[in-house]
């Protein structure tokens, strides 16, 4: 049988479902140098983020047909690349698109309410009403950039509160509904009191949060970024937040990760990042919104269904 290549722990499932197609290859725990041996006669690679796909890794794969990214950005993978060799991109955005949408809920939620920060309060000792007063979230508007499965899936969990939901995508369109009103980026800066990231990273979104983005918001808002860390610029987010300009950030990813996700660059963390984490009006999580007991099973079994019965995607699924 054809090899499949496993370079990242992901659930059972996946194996479950496409070894009796495919002979699974357990390298997980192995080198870059031991992988690069290992893949030259693979037709699939499965992984999360270990390893960047670059041509350089990838020219030692001689009969790959496919990579399936457990997860939804693909940023580590060389697309152009791919495109060249006809190797098929898979990811798994459908599997943990309702986990994203639940924790930039539960973010917006506590940065609205003090949640955080109050929990600290009262485990010292300090009972602060008034200081801890909250904003509701009912009668407000929330912009949505990036339409996506994560985008949308934002948008279904917004559906039961009394708000209005403005939505961006530079690559949709026609998906505006009664309670969701698909927009240009003028109406969302003029109008939102949240605005909320889904968008791949890209030579066109990165840094996309720059000091010209926050000037153009034309309301003080609150921002949240469960996307990827590099679109929003720390500088300039802290100095929106120092003005005012924001009222509080909830970020799941930063602008300093690691390229494999696993952990912030501790050793050259600059100034201003330092100065973020000592800000109150902020909730900090270690890229985690998609990241669920359910998700981990999902985002396989999504992997699975695509690789098999329903063959390979042309293209991989926006976020």
């Amino acid at each position: 049988m054809e090899k499949v290549i496993f370079l990242d722990t992901v659930h059972p499932i996946l194996e479950e479902k496409i070894n009796h197609q495919y002979t699974c290859i357990h390298a997980e725990n192995k080198s870059k140098e031991e992988c690069l041996e290992l893949i030259k006669d693979v037709v699939g690679i499965v992984i999360r983020s270990r390893f960047r796909m670059d041509s350089e890794f990838l020219e030692n794969a001689k009969n790959l047909k496919f990579i399936a990214r457990s997860g939804a950005g693909m940023e580590n993978i060389d697309v152009n690349y791919c495109e060249n060799r006809n190797i098929q991109l898979i990811n798994a955005p459908e599997g943990n698109r309702n986990a994203v949408a639940e924790h930039a809920l539960g973010m917006l939620l506590s940065l609205m309410n003090n949640l955080n920060s109050a929990d600290k309060e009262v485990r010292k000792g300090l009972w602060r009403r008034e200081e801890n007063r909250g904003i509701e979230l009912s009668g407000k508007t929330v912009g949505i950039i990036g339409f996506g499965n994560n985008g949308s899936a934002f948008a279904k969990v917004l559906g039961g509160f009394n708000i209005k939901i403005l939505a961006y995508d530079k690559y949709k369109n026609g998906f505006g509904t009664d309670q969701i009103t698909e927009c240009q980026l003028e109406e969302l800066y003029e109008n939102s009191d949240v605005i909320s990231f889904h968008i791949p990273q890209n030579e066109e979104t990165i840094h996309w949060a720059d000091d010209e983005f926050f000037k153009k918001v034309k309301k003080p808002f609150y921002l949240l970024n469960l996307s990827r860390g590099k679109i929003v610029k720390t500088e300039s987010l802290l100095k929106a937040l120092k003005s005012r300009e924001v009222l509080g950030a909830g970020l799941d990813v930063f602008e300093y990760e690691k390229a494999s996700f696993e952990q912030l660059d501790l050793e050259s963390l600059p100034r201003e990042f330092q100065e973020l984490l000592q800000t109150k009006n902020t909730i900090f999580t270690p890229h985690v919104g998609g990241w669920t007991a359910e998700s981990y099973y999902k985002l396989s079994d999504v992997l699975a269904e695509k690789i098999l019965g329903n063959g390979l995607l042309e293209k991989y699924t926006i976020i």
